[in-house]
This record gives C-alpha cells, sequence and structure tokens, in this order.
C-alpha cells in the first residue's frame, strides 16, 4: 500500500507539472498521461476501471495550498528541528538567529521559526521521507556541530511544491 501511495503521489506531481498551456485540464492521471501533445510521444494505460477509480481525481481541493502561483500539497511528512527554548527574553532571538545562520548556508531549504506557549522552535525542510530528513540533518550536524546536541526528526504536516 506505501507503495502504491507513492507512486500516486509520484505521477500527481508529475502530471501537474507537466501540464499544457491549451486551458482544458485532464480529469484525472490516466487522462492526462494518454493526452495527446504535439512533439511528444504517446502513452497507452491500459488498466482494470476498479484501478482507475483508485487513483483518484485531480488534487485540487481538499490538502492542496495555492500561494501564488504555487500549488503545495499538504501532508504528513518529517522536519528536523534544530532549536527549542522557553526562556521568554531569549529564544526568540536565539530561534531567528539560528535561523539566518542556516539560510545562509542553505538557501533553498525552507525553514519556519513557531512558538506554541511556552516554547520557541525552528524546524527545517519539507521532507516526504524520515530518510531525507535525516540526511538534512546529518548536513546540518556537520555545517552546525553546536547544534547538534538539540537536532532531531520530528513527524508534522509539510508542503511538497506540485508545481
Amino acid at each position: 500500500m506505501k507503495y502504491i501511495l507513492s507512486l500516486c503521489m509520484l505521477l500527481v506531481s508529475s502530471v501537474l507539472s507537466a501540464q499544457t498551456d491549451g486551458g482544458r485540464q485532464p480529469e484525472d492521471i490516466i487522462d492526462a498521461l494518454q493526452e495527446r501533445v504535439p512533439g511528444k510521444g504517446t502513452v497507452t494505460v491500459r488498466q482494470p476501471d476498479a484501478l482507475r477509480d483508485r487513483l483518484g481525481k485531480r488534487l485540487y481541493g481538499e490538502g492542496v495550498e495555492r500561494i501564488d502561483d504555487m500549488a503545495f500539497l499538504k501532508i504528513q511528512g518529517y522536519r528536523t528541528q534544530v532549536f527549542s527554548g522557553n526562556n521568554q527574553r531569549k529564544s526568540k532571538d536565539e530561534a531567528f538567529r539560528k535561523e539566518k545562520e542556516i539560510k545562509e548556508l542553505f538557501p533553498d531549504v525552507p525553514t519556519y521559526v513557531t512558538y506554541n506557549a511556552p516554547f520557541w522552535r525552528l524546524r527545517i525542510g519539507d521532507f516526504r521521507s524520515h530518510e531525507e530528513a535525516y540526511h538534512m540533518q546529518r548536513l546540518l550536524m556537520d555545517a552546525f556541530p553546536a547544534y547538534k546536541k538539540e537536532m532531531y526528526i520530528v513527524k508534522e504536516e509539510v508542503k511538497i511544491p506540485l508545481n
């Protein structure tokens, strides 16, 4: 089941990124794969109707967030927590200071500073798997050895870009 879900996610992201400018969007993943595009090859998908029904329709509703012209799939995933502190006078400044330092070395990795009383937290990334988050954790530990003691992987809702 885990592999089927991963395959579906891969298909959805590849279909959404490969949409044409023609205005009409295919009804579902199978239609999108079989759509005829000038200069491109032809794909024929043969499967039982039951499988087609399980693949579902386009994801432009629940679980998809749009910001400007970007679309994000919101799913349960992982982030690397770099800092958590409850000292009201220092923790906020420390979280933002560490975020700035990390952004200088890893500008493309999203960072999240949050406050959930009484804790200020800094979390890094939007990862689908624990392995991806762990890889980022290792990179951060190598770059910032002083932060090593505080780092660990957390499971929470993440935003995966669809465009």
